[in-house]
């Protein structure tokens, strides 16, 4: 079992920048690819980014690419998400997830094996 758990989340205007963490607990969390999904009202959960628990391969959703950075801290268990340039269709409650498939195959939902709690970004415009 691998515990996950969000931190960082809240409210922003656009154009701004807030820094995700999530904190990873547990058997072996290094076995485990980890990322980032988001699911805003009325709308299927969608991949953000994902990251191989080295941190030497990355993946983004194209909506993303060049406003966020992915990123782990090995020595603490964390995984973080760095959103710069938020814009308001950014809203959404925020996910991490945890996949024994590997970083490429953690941007399908039915490779995801732990989920944390979610926290809620919010962008106003």
């Amino acid at each position: 079992q691998v515990h996950l758990v969000e931190s960082g989340g809240g409210l922003v205007q656009a154009g701004g920048s807030l820094r995700l963490s999530c904190a990873a607990s547990g058997r072996t969390p290094s076995s485990y690819a980890m990322g980032w999904f988001r699911q805003a009202p009325g709308k299927e959960r969608e991949f953000v980014a994902a990251i191989s628990w080295s941190g030497s391969i990355t993946y983004y959703a194209d909506s993303v690419k060049g406003r966020f950075t992915i990123s782990t801290d090995n020595a603490k268990n964390t995984v973080d998400l760095q959103m710069n340039s938020l814009k308001p269709e950014d809203t959404a409650i925020y996910y991490c997830a945890a996949s024994n498939r590997g970083s490429y195959y953690l941007s399908r939902l039915q490779y995801i094996n732990y989920w944390g709690q979610g926290t809620q970004v919010t962008v106003s415009s």
